[in-house]
């Protein structure tokens, strides 16, 4: 893992076309804003691993529910 510091105002960039801004830090959180192509999909960590475990669940049941058919 890279770690890098920033200050209010100042960026990072990853490639060429994903921008990352450091926008206000207040105390322990910092907010940040990202310029991405719509193409990127952007999550925050929690919302991703949801998604991953719903997507997770859908295969499963489709699985189930294909072998009903079958049988």
């Amino acid at each position: 893992m890279l770690a890098l510091s920033r200050k209010n105002g100042e960026s990072i960039m990853i490639g060429s076309d994903i921008e990352i801004t450091i926008l206000e830090v207040k105390g322990e959180q910092v907010k940040i804003g990202i310029a991405a192509p719509k193409s990127v999909p952007v999550y925050r960590k929690e919302i991703y691993k949801e998604i991953q475990d719903a997507n997770r669940e859908a295969v499963a049941q489709l699985n189930v529910e294909s072998l009903k058919k079958i049988l």
